[in-house]
């Protein structure tokens, strides 16, 4: 192969779509279609335009649903593409085509639902819904000369998660069944769903609770406890 130097304009390798939902000032919801998004652990991390109406409503009562898109709800997901909540839409995004829309549910032609621990409501299309908390908003990228708007970085918090259990791999599991999840990504502007499971995994090897010590009980319960604690001491300075 031969590589070659390139600029390009941006860098969508390839990341899920989510929906964020938040409560709007007069207790409205928005809708808001993201996929600069990752996770680890319980936690994940967000990046938003600074100028969204998702970003002043994180800021302001720091709760969210993160519902992750799947490959049937591709086309709700690009009726959402060029809306905003904003009632006055920022310059950048009128300039890319946005206009001001209320009832981002509504034009979606999706279904809110109530949440359990956060105010902001879940998509019912949606086959997994993740009620969220904000721990940390900072500005992301100021140095960074190629960025077009000013970006945020949100570390979110999960506190409660509602799965379809088509999607498990049995009813009573609380486990995520890869080969019934079809995530919706999106690459370069583009939609695309997963292919074909091409590899085993190592990390697939084992119990997936050995990523889960807080389920443990007893002496395990203690020790993985204690491991957890330990590790947070040493390496998160």
């Amino acid at each position: 192969m031969i590589h070659k130097i390139v600029e390009p304009a941006i860098h969508y390798w390839g990341t899920p779509v989510v929906l964020i939902s938040t409560l709007n000032e007069d207790g409205s919801s928005n809708l808001a279609p993201i996929s600069s998004v990752w996770w680890l652990g319980w936690t994940c991390m967000l990046g938003l335009d600074a100028s969204s109406k998702t970003t002043e409503n994180l800021k302001r009562n720091g709760e969210c649903v993160l519902n992750l898109a799947s490959v049937e709800t591709v086309s709700a997901v690009d009726r959402l593409a060029k809306l905003t909540g904003s009632t006055q839409v920022p310059l950048h995004k009128k300039l890319l085509g946005y206009r001001h829309v209320a009832d981002k549910f509504g034009a979606a032609g999706l279904t809110p639902e109530p949440s359990m621990n956060v105010a902001p409501p879940r998509v019912r299309e949606c086959q997994v819904q993740l009620e969220a908390m904000v721990e940390n908003i900072q500005p992301f990228a100021k140095n960074d000369q190629r960025m077009a708007v000013p970006a945020c970085a949100i570390e979110a918090r999960i506190v409660r998660v509602h799965v379809d259990e088509n999607i498990l791999v049995e009813v009573d599991s609380e486990r995520i069944d890869p080969n019934k999840w079809h995530p919706l990504l999106m690459s370069f502007r583009h939609f695309y769903g997963l292919g074909d499971n091409i590899h085993t995994s190592r990390l697939a090897i084992g119990s997936e609770d050995a990523y889960a010590p807080w389920k443990y009980k007893g002496l395990k319960g203690v020790a993985g406890k204690t491991l957890s604690f330990w590790a947070r001491q040493k390496y998160q300075k």
